[in-house]
């Protein structure tokens, strides 16, 4: 595409005229500056393809649907299917798969719109830089969600796995994580909570997007109300999440501190099996039948699809319509459902009553996965 036809870059262009205009400023701001791609359709400029080659991409394996998955869980990718490129190709529907030479050509673009991004956001950083702004902004990177490139024969967002709920999150606040002295710091300095670059520290504690609100208003000294909770034992601000700052300062310390222990997701199904009326991946709310919640641990994600009202906008917790569970130790990729296995059964338990009391019951106490 032309540049001239590229929202993504007029958006550039207008939060560099807004940093432009915070030149000499002694007064803080916020920018929030949000990026269209990479979601579809994948626009950007030709020069991008020629950091990802076609041969270099290959669908993932298995590329099919689980057997002993409920349909439910399966998002049809109807969005794609109303592409004229992808009606083209008259896919049966739900089933059958988009063509592993075209898929390909997808992911290749899913990669090139990333490099565009990612390339659209270093001129914004240097726009701080040229300022002398730099010194004086944190800046949070981050995503909405992730996406389906083949994982399981999907394709979009619309589901409870792993690659579509993960999302990049770096975050740079000047004063604690880039003036630390570089050459003071070895490569193989690291534990099981963090490891320390030249350049970064990885955090490897479970965080949520929830958990960004709460980690800005700590930045900038404002205090969130405290919300009455029906256990009073437990204080709550008015935010599903807690800020990420005594996170951040323990790893820049190397030490370890108690952390909630798993993040939560959900998705809605307007009937069991896939459709295309109602739509299966965004139905309306009076078209809402199920609810698919999910807990993921370090090393389990347990989802639980349940009957939903859609009036009261509550589940059915007694009734179960379909279980997944995945072990990360074994099945990093979630290809193995292992809900019905007799073992898992106190696991499953577990997870299952974390799961329903919802995320206030994971904050820094002592269940282990």
């Amino acid at each position: 595409m032309p540049n001239r036809t590229l929202p993504d870059i007029e958006i550039l262009k207008e939060a560099e005229y807004f940093i432009s205009n915070q030149t000499g400023s002694t007064s803080p701001f916020f920018l929030a500056v949000g990026f269209q791609k990479p979601h579809i359709p994948f626009k950007y400029p030709e020069k991008y393809l020629r950091f990802h080659p076609l041969y270099k991409f290959k669908v993932p394996k298995p590329y099919k649907w689980l057997k002993n998955v409920s349909h439910i869980a399966y998002n049809p990718w109807n969005d794609l299917r109303r592409r004229e490129d992808v009606a083209s190709l008259n896919l049966e529907f739900p089933w059958e798969r988009i063509p592993k030479n075209f898929a390909k050509l997808i992911i290749q673009s899913y990669y090139a719109s990333v490099t565009y991004i990612d390339d659209l956001i270093g001129k914004l950083i240097n726009q701080l830089e040229m300022l002398s702004m730099r010194q004086n902004t944190t800046v949070i990177l981050m995503s909405d969600h992730g996406w389906s490139l083949g994982e399981h024969a999907l394709w979009a967002k619309y589901n409870n796995y792993d690659v579509t709920l993960r999302v990049p999150l770096i975050i740079s606040i000047p004063g604690l994580t880039f003036e630390k002295p570089i050459e003071n710091i070895k490569n193989s300095e690291k534990n099981d909570k963090f490891n320390i670059s030249n350049d970064h520290v990885i955090i490897n504690s479970i965080v949520e997007l929830v958990d960004i609100f709460p980690t800005v208003a700590d930045l900038a000294n404002i205090t969130i109300p405290i919300c009455s909770n029906k256990d009073a034992r437990i204080e709550t601000t008015c935010s599903e999440g807690i800020t990420l700052m005594p996170l951040i300062r323990a790893a820049l310390k190397k030490e370890s501190l108690l952390w909630k222990k798993a993040a939560f997701g959900q998705y809605p199904r307007p009937s069991i099996e896939p459709s295309m009326y109602p739509n299966s991946d965004e139905p309306r709310l009076n078209e809402i039948k199920a609810m698919g919640y999910t807990i993921r641990t370090n090393r389990y994600r347990y989802t639980a699809w349940l009957p939903f009202n859609s009036e009261t906008k509550t589940a059915d917790w007694n009734h179960i319509i379909a279980e997944e569970l995945y072990d990360y130790n074994t099945d990093k990729g979630e290809n193995r459902n292992i809900a019905f296995l007799k073992k898992y059964d106190k696991i499953k338990e577990k997870l299952r009553i974390l799961l329903q009391y919802g995320p206030r019951y994971v904050l820094p106490y002592t269940f282990n996965f």
